[in-house]
């Protein structure tokens, strides 16, 4: 999951300062989201994912088809 969202952020072409504003945290506390230094809470699991477009569950790597379910 943290190499998806890492993915996710660079395809867009985002630094991390970037996406860290979009979800109203600090660079470091985003980077140890994608470290895996520290688990995403829910809030941001769905925050990213209304972001960028994606389920949940592509980004929890649940499925590789990053299509919502409706």
């Amino acid at each position: 999951m943290y190499q998806r969202i890492r993915n996710l952020r660079e395809d867009r072409d985002m630094n991390q300062t970037k996406i860290a504003k979009v979800l109203g945290m600090s660079q470091t506390g985003y980077s140890k989201y994608e470290t895996g230094e520290n688990d995403i809470p829910t809030a941001i699991l769905i925050k990213l994912a209304d972001y960028y477009g994606v389920s949940v569950d592509y980004i929890l790597e649940r499925t590789n088809n990053p299509k919502i379910n409706k």
